[in-house]
């Protein structure tokens, strides 16, 4: 049993699994989920567990070279934008249908319980070396 970092068995394979350049969408629960990539849905309850739970707990454990969220994040849900420039000083923005394109392309999906408009981000995982 693991004594720390992501304890869900099915969240903690898909990560080892990935590779450098891969996608991961962290993503609420409004956001629709495509065809194709692995979905590891974690939502229980409404906002349980949060975007930011869910985000912070992926940073410490993957490289990440950087982010895209929806533009729309900053007037729907300034708590989140503010959270998600914390993270990634170069956060990369496109509309939220375009963000719902690139989704598609994700090696995997990441559903949290958020229940927060835009709380949604796609992470370009890097290499430790």
């Amino acid at each position: 049993m693991k004594r720390a970092g992501i304890l869900n068995r099915h969240l903690s394979g898909a990560l080892a699994e990935l590779g450098h350049g891969d996608g991961v969408l962290v993503c609420d629960a409004g956001m629709p989920i495509p065809d194709g990539p692995r979905v590891v849905d974690l939502a229980f309850r409404a906002g349980v567990p949060s975007f930011a739970e869910v985000l912070d707990g992926l940073l410490a454990e993957l490289v990440v070279e950087g982010g895209t969220a929806a533009a729309e994040v900053r007037k729907a849900n300034p708590a989140a934008a503010e959270l998600l420039e914390a993270r990634f000083p170069e956060l990369d923005l496109v509309s939220h249908e375009k963000l719902k394109e690139l989704s598609a392309g994700a090696r995997l999906i990441v559903r949290t319980g958020e229940a927060r408009p835009y709380s949604n981000v796609l992470l370009r995982c890097g290499v430790f070396f």
